[in-house]
């Protein structure tokens, strides 16, 4: 008796699948198929081959081929399209460069440009092999957001801006706050997370002291009532706790906790000023954290002297990283947590290789609710995938470890074709969808248009002659 044979659209052979899948298999001249939007076949090309029809077939002999990797910060406004505008002033305080800097550049973008910043987001990302993201919390004109995305096939959660904290003394917090919890219902009911859409927003708030208790029981209500993950901020820098401490006699975590705001779709963002009393609340919630090594550690957050990620993982919090939107590549991001992290315990075992992987998929798919979904090469998962070419001088010759070699000698740049939910969006490291050219001219025009409405001045360390 013979097996039928199985339909597909397409059928991806000859690569070295690093599957993720629960026995974190590697499959040498390996093959995938794809029907619609899912996965339907993984194994060894010469079965594949045998047992499955396709409608396009594609060799992909001389590549590595990965799930697409998760990127869980990203600000995809404001940064893209003023990365070169110097912001930081040494003598002001983190507070109020954030304050008097940054923040005027993300309120003074129209509709048009972060759709464009969206779009030069989105075109980083897919560019290193990111397939699905969570954004930060700091979109102002969301529909935008949203038709910009769209252009780009991403998959992605994105939420407004939103606070719900006065500190105006005259002002009436409560007015602050409905406002604030009308934003959140508003945007979920406006872009819906039926589980299949590629695009959805979740409840993200700005974090740190900036929302009211209020606000975050909403948000954590409607995430609960929706099945969504509620995302926001919290204590890069000191500044947070002794804000909690001073208002509330307790640290951030602790003050979460027993407001009830914690949990399994609660994810907090950076938690570099954690004790291991907030390690614990984490752990016993099931809350995710989020990290970003590259604005920590470039930030001087303080992470190699004070920083509890590993403990974190250690102890079962469930983990995944950010690019933050200061790098594209979540690659990077993994090796730079890994060389910091082992230096400053000086263990250079600390977080091999496979864990590196594992936190770009298997784990990111974890914290964003997509477990078995997405992060993984298995029947019945979205079709989200990478081809990253192996020709390269920074690959080294043969595969003797393709999961090691990926982790830590692949250069970022060798992705060569990625694909999201089925639909091919990167081919020899070209966008399908986007007009590339037209968007790095727009983003020119439109970057020094967003400095000149704010006013503020045009500074180099170095003269410009």
């Amino acid at each position: 008796m013979t097996n039928p044979i199985l339909e597909a659209d397409l059928l991806v052979s000859g690569a070295e699948l690093i599957t993720m899948n629960a026995r974190r298999e590697v499959i040498r001249d390996g093959a995938i198929a794809v029907r619609g939007n899912s996965i339907v076949a993984v194994g060894k090309r010469e079965a594949l081959e045998r047992s499955v029809r396709a409608r396009t077939t594609r060799d992909a002999s001389g590549f590595v081929l990965t799930p697409g990797f998760h990127d869980g910060h990203i600000h995809i406004t404001g940064d893209p399209l003023t990365r070169g505008f110097v912001r930081r002033v040494p003598d002001q305080s983190w507070n109020d460069n954030l304050s008097k800097w940054v923040i005027p550049l993300f309120k003074a973008q129209t509709p048009a440009d972060e759709a464009l910043a969206a779009k030069l987001s989105a075109l980083a990302m897919i560019r290193f092999g990111t397939t699905s993201f969570m954004e930060a919390g700091t979109v102002i004109h969301l529909e935008a957001v949203m038709e910009g995305l769209a252009e780009s096939g991403i998959r992605g959660r994105v939420g407004r801006w939103v606070e719900g904290r006065t500190y105006d003394p005259a002002a009436d917090p409560a007015i602050r706050t409905g406002e604030a919890i009308e934003l959140l219902q508003s945007e979920v009911e406006a872009f819906p997370d039926d589980g299949e859409t590629l695009l959805a927003a979740w409840p993200v708030l700005v974090g740190h002291s900036t929302n009211s208790d209020e606000v975050w029981l909403a948000a954590k209500a409607l995430a609960d009532a929706n099945g969504l993950k509620l995302s926001a901020h919290m204590s890069p820098r000191a500044s947070d706790p002794e804000w909690f401490l001073a208002n509330y006699g307790r640290r951030p975590v602790e003050h979460l906790a027993d407001i009830g705001a914690l949990g399994p779709n609660v994810c907090l963002t950076h938690l570099a000023d954690t004790d291991m009393a907030e390690v614990e609340l984490l752990a016993a919630t099931g809350t995710s954290a989020i990290h970003c090594p590259h604005a920590a550690f470039l930030g001087g957050f303080g992470l190699a002297r004070k920083g509890l990620h590993p403990e974190m993982m250690a102890k079962g919090v469930p983990l995944m990283l950010g690019t933050d939107g200061m790098a594209a590549s979540i690659l990077s991001s993994a090796r730079l947590m890994a060389a910091a992290y082992r230096d400053a315990r000086d263990d250079q075992d600390l977080l091999p290789a496979t864990r590196l992987l594992e936190l770009m998929t298997v784990d990111g798919a974890k914290v964003m609710g997509w477990e078995g979904r997405t992060g993984a090469l298995i029947p019945g998962a979205k079709a989200d995938f990478v081809l990253h070419d192996t020709r390269t001088p920074e690959w080294g010759g043969p595969l003797f470890d393709s999961v090691g070699q990926l982790a830590l000698s692949a250069p970022p740049s060798a992705v060569h074709s990625v694909w999201i939910d089925g639909r091919q969006v990167l081919e020899a490291g070209r966008n399908l969808l986007l007009d590339e050219e037209k968007l790095l001219a727009d983003a020119v025009q439109a970057g020094e248009a967003i400095v000149a409405r704010t006013g503020l001045p045009i500074r180099t360390p170095w003269p410009v002659l």
